[in-house]
């Protein structure tokens, strides 16, 4: 039983051996390979949703119409297609979808998404933003919504759609927008700022542990996990919290100089009929209706700024899955 033991042992070490040898290769080829094609990872893709709209009427209308009747609708839609290239050009719309996370990690894709746009957009056209994000950090936030700031200096009209909620950063983006419009039940406000941190020193100080830290500057670091906190420490960290809340409200004041900043600043979330109640949204409908609306007159352009992985980090997950299988299995 040892013998067959060992054996298998060295038959598992034989074959980690080759596949690693083998990889390795691999890696130096694709490696090459991947240098070559580094400048077109990332690209801009456009969609037109018109066309995706018809294609579904069109294909309901297979199912649904008999033959004459589908036979004379084709012919109708030849003949609007013919009138279209004797009008004038259609308004354009832009279409952006922003999925945040506590980081908001999108940001980075947004920032090409407007750029992108910025170059062809004029004053006739418009951006809408399908807005989804419960908030997250100040910064993150705070720098989509500068993005979306770049939209409106250029005088072109900005519409934000929520869906199903737009809170805390997330309403910091939607209010930049010249017109709000929310589902009635999504999840609208939240206007305050959070900061939670634990702190282990009674943890430390019962095992006997000591936790030293140096800074240069008064108040470099204020609240601490593992140090003793003071009671300055905590109410200078209480006076950013409130001043970043500040300025958190100006900014929706400055934008939706309508609201009632005293009642709606409470750090409350509302659903989308109370936020229209107070103000935070200007009409209530989904973005599918707003979109399928305006598609027959305007040309919708779904914008989206997409990073593809190389080979070579597509390769790098499947080695890490054998090297797993490898090493456990």
């Amino acid at each position: 039983m040892l013998d067959f033991i060992l054996e298998y042992g060295f038959f598992l070490a034989k074959t980690a051996t080759i596949v690693i040898a083998i990889v390795a290769v691999i890696l130096v080829i694709v490696g090459v390979t991947s240098r070559k094609q580094a400048h077109a990872k990332d690209s801009i893709e456009i969609t037109k949703l018109n066309q995706k709209y018809d294609d579904m009427a069109m294909m309901l209308n297979a199912n649904i119409l008999q033959k004459n009747a589908l036979k004379k609708l084709k012919k109708q839609q030849k003949q609007k297609e013919k009138q279209k290239d004797a009008v004038a050009e259609k308004k354009r719309i832009y279409v952006l979808n922003f999925h945040g996370d506590i980081r908001a990690s999108a940001v980075s894709s947004l920032r090409e998404e407007i750029t992108a746009i910025l170059t062809v957009a004029t004053k006739d056209d418009e951006v809408f933003i399908r807005l989804e994000s419960g908030g997250g950090i100040v910064h993150g936030y705070g720098l989509a919504a500068s993005q979306l700031m770049r939209i409106r200096e250029k005088n072109i009209p900005l519409t934000a759609a929520v869906d199903k909620v737009a809170a805390s950063g997330g309403y910091m983006m939607a209010c930049v927008a010249n017109r709000i419009i929310a589902a009635p039940f999504a999840i609208i406000g939240s206007i305050g700022v959070i900061a939670q941190i634990p702190n282990f020193h009674k943890v430390l100080k019962k095992h006997d542990i000591d936790f030293e830290q140096f800074t240069a500057g008064e108040f470099k670091r204020t609240v601490t996990m593992f140090g003793e906190n003071s009671q300055e420490a905590r109410s200078k960290f209480k006076e950013e919290i409130e001043d970043t809340h500040v300025l958190f409200k100006d900014f929706i004041v400055k934008h939706r100089p309508d609201v009632d900043i005293a009642k709606v600043s409470t750090g409350e979330h509302w659903p989308g009929i109370r936020a229209l109640e107070n103000n935070l949204v200007d009409t209530l409908q989904t973005s599918d209706d707003y979109l399928l609306e305006n598609s027959k007159h305007a040309d919708l352009y779904e914008v989206s700024y997409t990073t593809k992985k190389s080979i070579l980090e597509k390769l790098g997950f499947q080695i890490q899955q054998i090297m797993d299988r490898v090493q456990f299995g």
